[in-house]
């Protein structure tokens, strides 16, 4: 099994240094370099091209949102994975909207953060369990009565998907919800990617929010 590289990119030498002993008592993890500004991410990921980039929001320079965008602009198929202590709403929604496909506070233990890691590197989405829990919070407000008029393109069955991936639901999750088959599902997931034109899981819940699905 190939070790996946990571990146590490924030401001505090200790987290680094923590970091950096976790990932080393791993085999099938590999620090391929370690940054303390947005402006050094974009310039490291450029030249390393690692697997994952562990990104804290709040750097010198160029901040964490921003070094994403500029990574993910040239270097769409590294996986970001934000490392940080702020879990407000809006620095949650900003880094999804820029493209990164995970979100964890620094409280987070080392195993959560090793199977973040590991889930990132295969384009799965994941959050912190505090972070899935506002996400759910936030879109329990939806129904898929008001589903229809955002996405006229989609069945009301895919409608339903939808709400359900919006909520943080996997796809087993789904099947369980709705009594069907995860291959069932699955086809559904991509129908709903397909006709929105997004290409994974994180971008369909930001399609979700910016059809102002309150």
């Amino acid at each position: 099994m190939e070790s996946i590289r990571v990146l590490i990119a924030d401001d505090h030498p200790l987290f680094r240094d923590g970091l950096q002993t976790l990932l080393a008592s791993v085999p099938e993890k590999e620090v391929v370099g370690e940054v303390s500004t947005g402006d050094e991410a974009i310039v490291q990921a450029a030249t390393l091209q690692p697997d994952v980039i562990l990104m804290d929001l709040h750097m010198p320079g160029q901040n964490g949102i921003e070094a994403t965008r500029a990574i993910l602009h040239t270097s769409p198929h590294i996986g970001i994975l934000v490392l940080t202590m702020f879990e407000d709403d809006d620095s949650v929604f900003a880094a999804m909207r820029a493209g990164a496909r995970g979100y964890l506070l620094k409280g987070a233990d080392q195993d959560e953060i090793l199977r973040a890691i590991t889930a990132v590197s295969r384009g799965e989405a994941i959050f912190s369990p505090s972070i899935a829990k506002r996400l759910t919070q936030y879109f329990s407000t939806l129904s898929t009565m008001s589903l229809p008029q955002a996405f006229p393109e989609l069945t009301e069955r895919e409608r339903e998907v939808l709400l359900l991936i919006a909520r943080g639901c996997n796809n087993a999750e789904i099947a369980g919800h709705l009594v069907l088959s995860q291959k069932t599902v699955r086809n559904h997931v991509s129908n709903i990617f397909s006709k929105l034109q997004v290409a994974d899981r994180t971008q369909a819940v930001i399609r979700a929010r910016e059809a102002g699905l309150k």
